[in-house]
């Protein structure tokens, strides 16, 4: 394939995506196939000789589509949102075309340097504490995930601690040090935060939220005690602001203050809520933050950035240099010391050029545009608990996640088989997509805005759709 070849089979592409994106409303939101069902319409081995980009392309339809959960679709209200926009999806054809490889700053120094203006642009749009700007002793990278973000800051604060206990006893291990290390969130938090202790090899404590999804600084301050008298390290925490479950946020202030008496590294996951901290109106739900180590949220839920873009920041770039410097002479370079180096921030060597999504859809909406998006799916957020609210069959439960356009309900005053029931009924239905959560005992339906696409009619309709189902269901009870 020659340059006019990329340029005759790269229309063609952006001719199937064009025309996806005009009749996905018009798709089923769910994929209806069986495991398995690919294998049956692909050969079982790779083809010797070379195919035209034009059945290729042509095969796509009666292939792989059939098999896509329509995550855009405006029916689709499950999870949380991920996030497109035409700019993003042009900045990562860009990528991929330009395809540099920013490990360091050697490597691609556009790479490396328009990563640590934007990240700076988005920390000062959201109000965060100058510490994590990349003009003090801070900065911000672009992880893969929030997943990912949190086993760094994990890492990290692993090998602070193992310094500082070093440094006292030479003859420490670390195998010895992980059997005392503990590691505290809230039994709201993310399911990655298990994953990250179940890799990193430390014991997990989680802290009882209240009845509001709330975890508080007393509760974590009465564990820390419990535990050091048992001999053990308390070291690291992740706060959530957000949770998936109902978007609760963890009281940081109290949680902070007790962090930062005890000498223990709080993280803060933000996955999904960080993204409304650029609407000056939300920005007090960060109160606390100033008590962090590290940050991430994902512009890749909300703010039209394509998957994966997590936004992470670190208060002292040294620590996560000290937990990941591998420096082999053939990655060395003469500007180490006045340039930052990505690769002993991450766990892998390699890095897209990621930025050029955060510097398109900065551009190309502006900040104006951006909360203009994210208030837009609040306010049909808010058209949404209007509807429920006007039918006694329903409740609205844990209202607080209503402000960032999460609803969380059930039927009133019924058993959580029945509303198990009704999940089901609604996603065989297949008009529509949602997930549930067990919480506090209590089984709930949520209910996120998820598209850039979704309109108030689209609100309606699924409210439609879940009133039919309903109503069916418990003429049958």
């Amino acid at each position: 394939m020659d340059a006019d070849a990329l340029i005759s089979c790269g229309a063609m592409t952006l001719q199937f995506v064009a025309e996806y994106w005009r009749s996905i409303e018009k798709r089923p939101v769910v994929a209806n196939v069986q495991p398995g069902y690919l294998r049956e319409l692909l050969p079982i081995e790779a083809p010797e000789k070379a195919e035209s980009f034009s059945s290729i392309i042509n095969d796509l339809e009666s292939t792989i589509m059939p098999g896509v959960t329509h995550w855009h679709s405006p029916n689709f209200y499950a999870y949380f949102p991920t996030a497109v926009s035409y700019p993003a999806i042009c900045a990562d054809i860009l990528s991929g075309g330009i395809a540099c490889i920013g490990f360091s700053w050697i490597a691609s120094p556009a790479c490396t340097e328009l990563e640590a203006i934007v990240m700076d642009w988005l920390a000062k749009a959201m109000g965060l504490p100058e510490f994590f700007l990349s003009t003090g002793n801070g900065g911000g990278i672009i992880q893969g995930t929030a997943s990912e973000a949190t086993i760094v800051a994990l890492l990290a604060a692993r090998s602070r601690i193992f310094n500082e206990k070093k440094a006292k006893d030479p003859t420490l291990t670390l195998g010895r040090l992980l059997d005392q290390l503990v590691v505290y969130c809230s039994d709201q938090a993310h399911s990655s935060v298990d994953k990250a202790a179940l890799i990193v090899g430390c014991r997990l404590r989680k802290i009882v939220s209240d009845s509001d999804c709330v975890m508080h600084g007393e509760q974590v301050e009465a564990a820390i005690a419990e535990d050091r008298a048992q001999g053990l390290i308390p070291f690291f925490l992740v706060g959530t602001l957000g949770t998936t479950p109902t978007c609760a946020f963890d009281d940081l202030v109290t949680v902070g203050r007790v962090c930062e008496k005890e000498h223990i590294w709080m993280h803060i996951d933000a996955a999904y809520a960080g993204n409304a901290f650029i609407c000056p109106e939300y920005q007090h739900l960060l109160n606390g933050i100033e008590y962090a180590e590290s940050f991430d949220f994902n512009p890749h839920k909300w703010m039209l950035v394509n998957f994966d873009c997590s936004a992470m920041y670190l208060k002292d770039r040294t620590h996560f240099i000290d937990a990941f410097n591998v420096d082999p002479l053939y990655l060395k370079h003469s500007f180490q010391s006045s340039a930052p180096d990505y690769r002993h921030w991450q766990i892998p060597l390699g890095r897209r050029f990621r930025s050029l999504k955060l510097w398109f859809v900065f551009r190309a909406f502006g900040l104006d545009g951006l909360r203009s998006y994210i208030r837009k799916h609040i306010q049909l957020g808010e058209h949404f608990t209007k509807l429920i609210n006007k039918d006694e069959r329903f409740e609205v439960v844990f209202p607080a996640a209503t402000q960032l356009g999460l609803i969380c309900f059930r039927l009133k005053n019924t058993p959580n088989e029945l509303n198990e029931r009704l999940l089901k009924a609604l996603n065989d239905d297949k008009r529509i997509y949602l997930v549930p959560s067990m919480v506090k005992q209590k089984f709930i339906l949520r209910f996120a805005i998820c598209s850039w696409l979704t309109e108030e009619k689209h609100i309606e309709f699924a409210w439609n759709v879940i009133d039919q189902v309903a109503t069916k269901l418990l003429l049958s009870k």
